[in-house]
């Protein structure tokens, strides 16, 4: 049962919605500087690999420890960990750092184990998620090389995740969300060096490799400073039969399940389009754009939603935990609607501009925009999930996503057996979209709430951002129309990408301001207070 509304319960729910904007829009101004980074590290890769057999070979060696990091470190990690330490540190803070350092001190031994497998079955593991490499002399061989030299990837991005979990938990959010953007930093530096040296491509492949290990230490290293500065101190601490720590392990297993979604439909995906050459470069290229405004908003809505909703959780207060959830798919909502919609219409011009150039060709480019395109239908239902799976978790309802995972496999699998002969890699694209609205949609469905979540998004919010978002279309399509997207030179290329983004983005917000959308308002009101500063 909710307290009755006073003015001093409006006040302070007030200022709770101010201050989760403003955390929201601090995380995403940390995490774009990681994203630009990110984008400049794939504007590298596309100019210095192409989507030629070397840079498959890297995106498929690569996606092995990374598939593995999403599974247990950033994921089931991530999901079971936050809401044990939360609970922890409520209790005190000295109860918290001692299970941070029990898990760590754990993950250390049984990771180090799992990486040298990993090393010793790489053949095995290029095999089963890149079959279609087989046929293609030296594909196979490099792609389980590079798989060697990144698998000590998982151990560093476990302890990273493990620090963003108590940073976060303890309302610190700008470290954390900068610390990816070490990982591309050191991959830039690494791999300009190696191109200025006139390698040929086979060794820059050897070098994107070695600079996604070293990125992978760095990102955990930088956060280190701050935990110190919380307090934290690490020393091994063997004692496992920590209540917790047992909480934790058996949270993962169902967890692992249940924020596998997207990588188990990565790695089906890859599975049927590696018989398609280029194809696994294409759809690569497509999910970073794609993840770009997910990890803008998605991840930094859901990452402050998240560590407060296990927080109210721990003490008891379901009806804020309600709140917190409506709020922040609201604003997801908001964000992530004409991000989508922007991908889909805009996707030629924006591929064109940040990739095309070097080995990167005008094929290439047509290429990833279609899979960009049918990818982008799901974005806001990804999105959603970031906010749901946490929740699920908190409230210890663990089958719930779980099931939701196995029905967004399952439509990915079908999409992928049905239409795959006759759409090729764009079949990819279509069923990670309908594996993403299975996925939230599901968790929408089983959520239960003291009222009605689409009560509290409101059907005139719904509305305002509907005719905004159509309007915004007619705007991107126009200027594309307008400006024209001929031409080979820079000039062109930015103005053919920016003019159509700018122009629909100002729509947007001013018609989001005008029809009085209440995250339109605080998100403009932030704005003018920083640029006031």
């Amino acid at each position: 049962m909710s307290l009755p509304e006073t003015p001093a319960n409006h006040e302070g729910r007030a200022r709770s919605r101010s201050d989760f904007t403003a955390k929201t829009v601090l995380l995403s101004a940390g995490t774009l500087l990681s994203r630009l980074l990110g984008l400049i590290r794939e504007q590298l890769l596309g100019f210095t690999l192409g989507a030629g057999p070397q840079a498959e070979a890297y995106l498929i060696a690569f996606r092995i420890p990374n598939l593995l990091r999403d599974l247990f470190a950033e994921g089931a990690l991530s999901a079971a960990f936050i809401p044990a330490y939360s609970r922890a540190d409520h209790e005190s803070p000295q109860r918290g750092f001692d299970l941070a350092r029990r898990l760590l001190t754990l993950l250390a031994i049984v990771l180090t184990m799992l990486c040298s497998l990993g090393i010793l079955l790489a053949p095995l593991l290029v095999e089963a998620i890149a079959p279609g490499f087989l046929g293609i002399k030296g594909k196979s061989d490099l792609s389980i090389q590079l798989t060697r030299v990144m698998m000590p990837i998982l151990p560093f991005i476990s302890f990273a995740a493990v620090a963003m979990g108590m940073l976060n938990s303890r309302d610190r959010f700008t470290m954390p969300a900068i610390a990816p953007a070490i990982f591309n930093l050191v991959n830039i530096v690494v791999v300009t060096i190696l191109h200025a040296l006139g390698l040929n491509p086979e060794q820059i492949a050897y070098g994107w490799a070695a600079g996604s290990l070293i990125g992978s230490a760095a990102q955990f290293l930088i956060q280190w400073p701050a935990l110190r500065g919380e307090g934290f101190s690490f020393r091994p601490d063997f004692r496992f039969d920590d209540p917790l720590i047992r909480e934790i392990l058996y949270t993962m297993a169902p967890a692992t399940l249940s924020l596998a979604a997207v990588q188990i439909n990565i790695f089906v995906s890859t599975n049927f389009t590696s018989t398609q050459p280029g194809a696994v470069a294409w759809l690569g290229y497509a999910f970073r754009l794609l993840y770009l405004p997910m990890g803008l908003f998605g991840v930094a809505v859901g990452t402050v939603a998240g560590a407060r909703l296990s927080r109210l959780i721990a003490m008891g207060d379901a009806a804020e935990a309600h709140g917190q959830i409506a709020q922040a798919l609201r604003l997801l909502v908001f964000l992530t609607l004409p991000s989508a919609l922007g991908l889909i219409f805009a996707g030629g011009p924006i591929v064109r501009l940040i990739y095309e150039r070097g080995a990167f060709t005008a094929g290439d480019t047509s290429a990833v925009a279609t899979a960009l395109a049918w990818m982008s239908i799901g974005l806001v239902a990804y999105a959603s999930t970031k906010v749901f799976v946490p929740y699920f978790y908190a409230v210890r309802q663990p089958r719930i996503p779980v099931t939701a995972s196995l029905l967004a496999v399952g439509a990915n699998l079908a999409t992928l057996s049905l239409l795959f002969d006759t759409m090729g890699f764009k079949a990819a694209g279509l069923g990670m979209a309908l594996g993403n609205l299975t996925n939230g949609g599901f968790l929408l469905m089983m959520y239960r709430g003291p009222e009605s979540l689409l009560r509290r998004l409101d059907l005139r919010f719904l509305l305002s951002l509907s005719f905004a978002s159509a309007l915004m279309c007619l705007v991107v399509l126009g200027a594309m129309a307008g400006v024209g997207q001929e031409g080979a030179g820079l000039p062109h290329r930015l103005m053919g990408a920016l003019v159509p983004v700018f122009l629909g983005a100002g729509t947007y917000l001013g018609l989001a301001v005008l029809l009085r959308v209440p995250e339109a308002t605080r998100v403009m009101g932030l704005v003018r207070q920083r640029l006031a500063r």
